[in-house]
């Protein structure tokens, strides 16, 4: 059965990065008890601390459409788009071709 992954990054205004990054971390939270969420990563890089990137693994494009319909998320969404260095891209959708882990 194949997988659903997201790979992408959310730019954040000047110096907001880590509270960027503490909405995303809640939201890891909230989504890993969700349906079909196998992972939901944040991570940045030290070079760019304002860019947080976000990398999710879905059993289905459906579950992951359906977590963004939690209140509760759509709360944290609201929450981090006052701090957005602009709209926030559309995430590639990745094709797994094997590897270690999920």
């Amino acid at each position: 059965m194949s997988k659903y992954f997201l790979h992408g990054s959310l730019n954040a205004k000047e110096g907001k990065g880590e509270e960027l990054a503490g909405i995303l971390l809640e939201a890891s939270a909230l989504v890993s008890k969700a349906k079909g969420c196998q992972l939901y990563l944040i991570s940045i890089s030290p070079e760019e601390p304002d860019t947080v990137w976000v990398t999710e693994v879905w059993d289905s494009e459906e579950d992951h459409k359906a977590s963004l319909k939690n209140e509760e998320v759509r709360s944290l969404i609201s929450k981090a788009m006052p701090i957005l260095g602009g709209q926030p891209q559309q995430g590639q959708t990745l094709v797994n071709l094997g590897g270690h882990g999920v």
